[in-house]
């Protein structure tokens, strides 16, 4: 398993903090193609916390599929304590996802917990396994 630092990038309005981690992200573009207003990634910085309501940002930031961007309320705390429910969701061409709280254990033994949304690689080919790093795309993934 590749052991690359993780990069958190925080954007805050003066109700949340959008939280990003740019190595969970699958490339779904759900976060771009739901708000563009807020999410562009041909802008610097790439998200605008000013393009639309916080109710708004809050709502497409639950629509990640890997759990890359969640938010922190700065009145209710974490969105990541609001998801008790288990779910699991195949998606087409892409990563099995899990929503709720998990407990892996890597390959060499560390364990971890995950909590929202986990994408777990299907295709074979990630260079982060179990964890899914888009790379379905490239190999064109079907199943």
């Amino acid at each position: 398993m590749s052991e690359a630092k993780e990069i958190v990038k925080k954007y805050s309005n003066e109700d949340i903090t959008v939280v990003w981690k740019p190595n969970k992200c699958i490339h779904s573009k759900k976060c771009w193609k739901g708000l563009i207003q807020v999410f562009n990634p041909q802008n610097r910085p790439w998200i605008n916390m000013d393009g639309a309501t916080t109710e708004r940002i809050k709502k497409q930031v639950e629509e990640c599929p890997s759990g890359a961007l969640s938010y922190i309320s700065k009145r209710e705390g974490s969105q990541a304590a609001a998801h008790t429910e288990t779910k699991v969701e195949a998606l087409e061409d892409g990563p099995l996802l899990i929503y709720g709280t998990l407990h892996v254990t890597n390959p060499d033994g560390t364990t971890e917990k995950k909590n929202k949304t986990t994408a777990f690689c299907r295709c074979g080919a990630s260079h982060n396994k179990p964890y899914c790093d888009g790379t379905h795309v490239k190999v064109e993934f079907k199943g």
